[in-house]
């Protein structure tokens, strides 16, 4: 007799992919069982997903696991450069607070974000950076893998499809497709709402077939953590949409330790964590979450709120004091910034011109 689950995957899938059929039948199976099992981190390969090998799998081999701060600008871009990052992390939490001045609710804009997607891509192009777009992002970042997440798809498969192949065409190097009701919000709010799990799978397969044999990597992240389904329901989505093509899946949200292993003992492939200071999920380092059997660590909001902090202080000081005269050690010198935006560079390619002569007949 079967034991009935507390979630349920009953929407008809509007696709007959035999993996997926597979899936399902067997999503009971697997919840039942996972006690009985206990984490081995392993390293997935491309073949897992059924997608070639790309860079980020690459990028992931490398580093065995890939740390990526959240930036927000052109100037944190160029921090986290010249700090030694390869990869990075556009945040829309971050973005909305910079930008706009306003939290992460669903009012960021596509062509917002796409403005600082650019600017963050060209003033970093040797980062690999995963960017939180918001529906349709049109980015275009020189020779940087650049990762861009589609925070709800842009709309259905047909959207999600032009979607894919408009980030494909900026040389981006993946994309996030998340399954929650738009508007959306940050994944540590409460309130938030997921859509049906197949509809999100034919998303993830929608994609990969948008996808075809272009160097791109598919990441699927699911909120259903903080739905009635809890925790098992966000791990079946996982494997659901890894089953639909997906690279990597992101539960997000875990809410302890044995959550986050949970997640990595019974979900397939790579696995991408977001570590959020002041967020549900414990903090963790890198090798601790490695152990743990996770390849990609988001750092969305550490940056933002350093910067903050560093405001706050600083513009404090200057209101009761009215001058920084007293605490020059706690900015960058003339000289420390203006290498660090490449000034120099721009005064050789500058004076290089100047020189310029037209040569005579």
């Amino acid at each position: 007799m079967s034991t009935a689950l507390p979630f349920s995957l009953s929407v008809p899938c509007p696709f007959t992919n035999p993996s997926i059929e597979q899936f399902r039948v067997g999503v009971e199976a697997e919840v039942m069982a996972s006690s009985q099992t206990t984490c081995v981190p392993v390293m997935p390969s491309a073949a897992s997903s059924g997608s070639k090998r790309t860079r980020m799998h690459r990028l992931i081999e490398e580093e065995g696991i890939v740390l990526m701060p959240g930036i927000f600008d052109a100037l944190s871009a160029a921090v986290l450069q010249s700090s030694g990052f390869k990869a990075g992390f556009v945040s829309g939490y971050a973005v909305s607070a910079s930008r706009l001045g306003m939290p992460d609710i669903g009012l960021l804009t596509p062509p917002e974000m796409a403005d600082v997607a650019r600017a963050i891509c060209a003033a970093a192009p040797n980062v690999a950076f995963i960017v939180d777009a918001v529906e349709k992002l049109i980015s275009s970042n020189g020779s940087a893998a650049s990762l861009l997440l589609t925070d709800t798809g842009g709309g259905n498969a047909l959207n999600v499809q032009r979607t894919v192949k408009d980030i494909i065409g900026t040389g981006a190097a993946g994309l996030f497709l998340e399954d929650q009701v738009w508007p959306k919000k940050c994944g540590h709010m409460q309130g938030k709402q997921v859509i049906p799990a197949e509809e999100h799978a034919a998303k993830i397969a929608a994609a990969r077939e948008a996808i075809g044999d272009a160097d791109f990597f598919l990441i699927a992240r699911t909120d259903a953590r903080a739905t009635a389904g809890g925790l098992n329901e966000a791990i079946a989505r996982a494997n659901l949409y890894m089953e639909a093509g997906a690279d990597a899946c992101f539960v997000e949200a875990p809410r302890s330790d044995d959550e986050l292993r949970e997640v990595c003992k019974r979900t397939n492939g790579f696995r991408a964590a977001n570590m959020l200071e002041g967020g549900f999920t414990p903090l963790h380092t890198p090798q601790e979450l490695k152990e743990m059997g996770f390849h990609l660590i988001v750092h969305s909001t550490t940056a933002v709120y350093a910067s903050a902090r560093a405001l706050i202080d600083i513009l404090k000081v200057m209101k009761d004091d009215g001058t920084s005269r007293d605490h020059l050690h706690k900015l960058t010198t003339f000289d420390e910034f203006n290498s660090l935006i490449g000034l120099k560079k721009y005064n050789e390619t500058g004076a290089r011109f100047e020189k310029f002569k037209i040569p005579s007949n």
